[in-house]
């Protein structure tokens, strides 16, 4: 890792400057992505802008990672331009991105038992050699007192248990303080209480100027954190819009194959989604279904 950090410090990069409220961080124009025979991102058109969390959401297979990863850079387009702070990501060296983007994958997995804190430590590696090198203990510390890390700083990363490792992993991504953030499936590892911090650290982040996109499952953390939801399904976009706007019954009945219950939550208004249970009532239900269509964007 030191060998890293030298060799960042020789070369010298500019800070970019902190996004306006509202500029557009990322932004995917008439993006395709194939993998193999399959196109499993179809015509996508996407911007996320400072200042607001915007949710990923659909079934298993629908391109929410996909998407994530051609919005990161991580995966190459097959036609189409992704931009990042306004230029095409093809544009920028690798280091570059990193002052100007933060990716947490799905799974985080290390080859070497490093302490808590190195792992953490490694976010910042971006910035040796620029003027705002010497914040990093300070956005160790505040990443892993956010994440709740700090008190097991000092054991291996794999001796932490699978929740454990997602939060480390999030700290990392934190202590990068990269303007944007790419999470994908930030929750699924995380007990109740430490879902609730994840999503509430993705607006803190947001109200601090940056902008957030988090793939999710859990349709009720996207409908009370984020700004947006874009729900996808079939590598195109279904809907674009409001949590309010965009979840209604009929179309995630159709996007996910299973009837559901759109309902205001009783104190906040939030919209909360509820399967539609129980023998002939589902069965019913279902029959007035209409197969998927045309994407629409709300």
């Amino acid at each position: 890792m030191s060998v890293l950090f030298a060799a960042l410090r020789r070369n010298k990069r500019t800070v970019p400057a902190r996004p306006a409220p509202g500029a557009p961080l990322a932004e995917a124009a008439e993006v395709h992505v194939r993998l193999g025979e399959r196109e499993v991102l179809a015509g996508i058109g996407l911007t996320v802008r400072a200042g607001e969390v915007l949710a990923l959401v659909g079934p298993n297979g629908a391109g929410k990672s996909t998407l994530l990863a051609a919005l990161s850079a991580d995966l190459p387009v097959s036609s189409g331009v992704v931009r990042i702070d306004g230029r095409p990501v093809g544009d920028w060296s690798a280091p570059e991105l990193a002052l100007r983007r933060a990716v947490l994958p799905q799974s985080a997995a290390l080859a070497f038992p490093f302490p808590v804190e190195d792992v953490v430590r490694m976010g910042r590696a971006p910035w040796a050699g620029t003027a705002l090198a010497d914040a990093d203990e300070e956005a160790v510390a505040s990443a892993m007192a956010a994440t709740e890390v700090t008190d097991f700083a000092a054991r291996p990363f794999s001796a932490l248990s699978g929740g454990e490792r997602a939060r480390v992993a999030l700290a990392r991504v934190l202590a990068q303080r990269a303007p944007l953030l790419l999470l994908d499936e930030p929750t699924a590892a995380l007990d109740l209480r430490h879902q609730e911090l994840v999503l509430r650290i993705c607006r803190e982040r947001a109200a601090a100027g940056d902008g957030v996109v988090v793939v999710l499952h859990d349709l009720g953390l996207a409908a009370a954190y984020a700004d947006r939801v874009a729900v996808l399904h079939d590598g195109r976009i279904a809907a674009d819009g409001p949590p309010s706007e965009v979840f209604e019954d009929g179309l995630l009945s159709r996007v996910y194959r299973q009837p559901v219950e759109v309902l205001p939550h009783p104190r906040t208004g939030a919209p909360l989604v509820v399967p539609v249970r129980g023998g002939h009532r589902a069965d019913a239900r279902e029959e007035t279904v209409p197969r998927y269509g045309t994407a629409t964007t709300a």
